[in-house]
């Protein structure tokens, strides 16, 4: 996934393959048991793992949920960074290229991209903590986007509050609802042809909501 699950000590292939498993069979278990109804037995079983690894690695199974948030939005942060970088080239294209970003990362990491926007909907101590860090840094980026094409007049006035609340909407909705996507939409979020053309909505979005007049075509920003 990210450095987070491919950094290893010098321990050997055993044990990182034995950290990687853990890791793989909570995300699954978290997403279909839920994190209360899954057992530290429940993971090491999954994992052809012993339980005391799992101490060993992650304390506990909070520790483990912990590691979870960590490495997700270590590697969000990034990706938003990256396309943030693009802002003195315009506004509506670093959003873009962050909204790329953002959708290509989740896509490449659905089921734990699942698991971390179900989480971090409930009240928590990590969850405070994840807001207070990561997503703290998250809507710093998203407003100074916000503000500097409202102030360079490429977007129109708007609340960048509400603005934020629309973005992060479209950007989490996929995988957040994935039954509904498939059982009623009959679409698959899963899919690569999805992650391609949810993406170009989201750059309509940004050139009929945002933008004062048409943005960079979809082509431009890949």
């Amino acid at each position: 996934m990210n450095r987070y699950f491919s950094k290893e000590s010098e321990a050997g292939t055993v044990k990182k393959n034995s950290k990687e498993a853990i890791v793989s069979a909570a995300i699954s278990l978290f997403n279909t048991k839920g994190f209360s109804g899954t057992s530290i037995r429940d993971i090491a079983g999954k994992a052809q793992t012993n339980p005391a690894n799992i101490a060993y690695y992650f304390d506990n199974k909070h520790g483990l949920l912990e590691y979870c948030f960590t490495a997700f939005f270590e590697g969000y942060i990034q990706e938003i960074e990256n396309g943030f970088s693009f802002l003195e080239q315009g506004a509506a294209l670093s959003l873009k290229k962050i909204a790329h970003n953002i959708m290509a990362y989740q896509f490449e990491h659905s089921h734990l991209t699942r698991l971390i926007l179900r989480e971090v909907s409930i009240d928590s101590q990590v969850v405070r903590e994840i807001m207070a860090t990561y997503l703290a840094k998250e809507k710093y980026y998203f407003g100074k986007v916000l503000e500097r094409g409202m102030k360079t007049k490429e977007f129109r006035i708007h609340s960048a509050n509400y603005m934020i609340v629309q973005l992060k909407g479209l950007l989490s909705m996929p995988f957040l609802n994935t039954h509904y996507m498939a059982e009623v939409l009959h679409v698959f979020p899963h899919e690569k042809y999805f992650a391609d053309k949810y993406t170009k909505e989201i750059f309509n979005w940004v050139d009929g909501v945002l933008c004062n007049h048409a943005g960079k075509p979809y082509a431009a920003v890949l």
